[in-house]
């Protein structure tokens, strides 16, 4: 271990990836923390069974000898008693984000793979960054660098400040750097299918017929992509389909007619598991249908369209969509049961099929 002079700080190169550790020969416990664009100074000590980390400082703001001296003092003072009541060092976001995402009352799995899935594509460098050092210059330019598509620099700067945030609650942390983050303004997509027939020539001209039957079963339940991607034929009741865990956060129950049954009824020799099964796939089922001028949400939303051109109320589409009621009534009192809701989706679905008929 070298002796952490101000020469020596001065001439450690930045990390290439993470953060590299330099530990003082003399004062036990002192460390340099270099990640890819900040040196920083912390004191570390073994206290009662636990890691004590305190921070004292960014170098060149804090010299090495303006560090050697507080860490020195510190260990004097820890060697008294006083570091008891020191603070532990601020989690890595690693350790953070694995914390916030074991929350019992956080939504579904896909909603927690998504937050990981954002976290290794946009902000790997700093997993092993405690989050103190992850500064508002970071964020705002990590930020811009993800401009090229707006909502996922939003969607992956928001979840890390979800991390963030839900970190403050046992640590001593500041404010979220993100308050520095001008968001970018999303526009939703908004499209719909408009020509239902040319969308029927299209899926019966798809290859595989996995996928045929997966854009089918979307534009008839309205379902989101991923609830239809991780279906499983456990889920399929006679009456309803139940989802035990949505985006949302609650299960869901969607009534279903012989219709559906029918639409699925290619795919009941394939897998006793998974609906829309993929042998190639590492978790069973399909993750990447095949790309469509009809992308999987504009199925959803025109579902949706359709149901309210054929008069079914925009409250009873929301109950067939899952979407949270914006009502304390429809929220926490109403409850309507599959059975009063069946007639609606019959009434859609016979439109749907009338727009389909070439």
């Amino acid at each position: 271990m070298p002796k952490l002079t101000e020469t020596y700080a001065r001439k450690i190169s930045q990390s290439n990836a993470g953060t590299d550790k330099y530990w003082d020969s003399e004062i036990k416990g002192l460390v340099l923390f270099v990640g890819k664009r900040a040196k920083t100074w912390y004191f570390q000590k073994d206290v009662g069974g636990q890691t004590k980390r305190i921070l004292i400082g960014r170098y060149p703001v804090i010299s090495a000898q303006a560090a050697r001296d507080t860490a020195l003092g510190l260990a004097l003072e820890m060697g008294r008693g006083a570091g008891k009541v020191a603070q532990k060092g601020a989690p890595t976001l690693e350790s953070a984000a694995d914390v916030y995402l074991a929350r019992p009352k956080l939504r579904s799995e896909v909603h927690k793979s998504g937050i990981r899935r954002q976290l290794e594509l946009h902000l790997k460098d700093w997993l092993k960054l405690p989050l103190d050092e992850i500064s508002k210059a970071m964020v705002v330019r990590r930020h811009q660098e993800l401009s090229k598509i707006p909502s996922g620099a939003n969607h992956a700067l928001r979840a890390f400040r979800s991390i963030y945030n839900h970190a403050r609650r046992t640590y001593d942390l500041a404010e979220s750097p993100t308050m520095a983050i001008e968001w970018y303004e999303e526009k939703p997509d908004g499209r719909i299918i408009d020509d239902l027939k040319n969308w029927r020539q299209t899926i019966d001209g798809l290859n595989n017929p996995i996928h045929q039957v997966f854009y089918e079963f979307l534009l008839f339940t309205g379902l989101r992509k991923m609830e239809a991607l991780t279906l499983q034929w456990a889920s399929i009741r006679e009456d309803h389909i139940h989802l035990p865990m949505t985006k949302n956060g609650r299960s869901f129950d969607l009534p279903i007619l012989q219709l559906h049954h029918e639409i699925l009824a290619p795919m009941r020799p394939l897998s006793r598991e998974w609906v829309f099964p993929s042998p190639k796939s590492v978790v069973g089922h399909i993750t990447k249908p095949e790309r469509l001028q009809y992308n999987p949400h504009m199925h959803r939303r025109t579902f949706a369209t359709v149901a309210v051109e054929a008069g079914v109320l925009e409250e009873i589409v929301g109950r067939l969509l899952n979407h949270t009621p914006l009502s304390i009534t429809g929220q926490r009192y109403a409850r309507p049961s599959i059975d009063a809701l069946r007639p609606s989706m019959e009434q859609i679905c016979v439109e749907l099929q009338h727009r389909c008929r070439l």
